[in-house]
């Protein structure tokens, strides 16, 4: 048999609650909300439905028509991306019991629908105890070279002899594998120098990625190099008329100035680790000071929105003078 529906409360057995409880009705809203569960709340209640908290932008972007996805392998956390951003995903308990009421209104709107000291009966569809909530993070990009290094382009007539068995990526493939948004995902292949292999086209020579790309193939066969030979081999490996710079190498390759003779070593940022105290515990293990023109390179990638990697040299280490210079080094203390 159906379950019958809930007992109807008049006005006076509303008021007899209030004064019950020794509630003064003059300072509540005049509509009265009386509230019963239906006959299908406790199904909707065991995850159905899940609640999902999002800042203003993004609900005015998902009320504009714009879509949302949830991207993540099976052993991943799963990230929601919009257009240009990535969010954390994680579960917020409440003890505060979170109803689900269709047509529900807010005070603004009864007061110019509902007749004064209405009462509103009004059922439960379903309730939950806890809700999705986003925090913006930065996205998971590493996982993009190491898919593309699976399958490298040698060139236009390299499809001639292909291999099956390695790997081609789409860029559907790529938005399904990569936690990032594509916004985020189409901005690390042009930091990756990557190209999308289909009908002829022409580039035109980089000079400035030229010479980056040559120093990283002489640099990646010696394990450090003394740098006024390296100079001296690197201008002369380049085409004629391109000029090479140490300022090419930022976040590539580190010269280390206090040695003698100066030398220089391969050190790329894609290959440190992600997390923001994990990759400066990194870099101090490598060298236990830095001048901020040294270590920039290696951390902008790290700063959020609005954060300058002077406030987050503030956070995660530490700022001291040597011979007038100033340097950084680890907040942590090393036994």
């Amino acid at each position: 048999m159906p379950p019958e529906p809930a007992p109807r409360r008049t006005r006076e057995e509303v008021d007899a609650t209030l004064q019950v409880a020794k509630v003064n009705a003059a300072e509540l809203l005049p509509t009265v909300h009386c509230l019963s569960f239906g006959p299908g709340t406790s199904g909707a209640a065991a995850g159905d439905f899940c609640l999902l908290e999002l800042e203003p932008a993004l609900c005015q972007q998902l009320e504009a028509g714009h879509s949302f996805v949830i991207r993540g392998d099976k052993d991943e956390q799963a990230v929601l991306c919009s257009k240009d951003k990535t969010y954390d995903l994680k579960t917020a308990d409440t003890s505060n019991m979170l109803l689900f009421i269709p047509g529900c209104k807010t005070p603004d709107q009864l007061k110019k629908e509902e007749p004064q000291s209405s009462i509103v009966h009004t059922e439960i569809f379903g309730f939950s105890n806890n809700y999705w909530e986003l925090r913006r993070c930065r996205p998971k990009l590493k996982k993009l070279k190491k898919l593309l290094m699976e399958n490298t382009y040698d060139g236009p007539d390299s499809h001639k002899e292909e291999d099956p068995s390695r790997s081609k990526y789409t860029t559907e493939d790529l938005l399904d594998h990569i936690q990032a948004s594509e916004g985020e995902i189409m901005a690390q292949l042009q930091v990756l120098n990557a190209c999308e292999i289909g009908d002829e086209v022409y580039f035109e020579l980089n000079a400035d990625k030229i010479c980056r790309a040559t120093a990283e193939m002489l640099l990646q066969n010696a394990v450090k190099f003394n740098l006024a030979e390296f100079q001296e081999v690197w201008q002369q490996s380049v085409p004629e008329g391109m000029t090479t710079r140490l300022d090419q190498l930022k976040g590539l390759a580190l010269v280390d100035r206090n040695s003698r003779p100066e030398i220089i070593f391969l050190l790329k940022v894609e290959d440190l680790p992600e997390g923001t105290q994990e990759r400066f515990n990194s870099l101090f293990s490598l060298r236990e000071k830095w001048m901020e023109e040294d270590i920039a390179p290696y951390i902008q990638d790290l700063c959020e929105e609005k954060q300058t990697i002077g406030t987050l040299l503030t956070k995660y280490a530490r700022c001291s003078m040597q011979n007038g210079v100033k340097v950084y080094n680890s907040r942590r203390l090393i036994s």
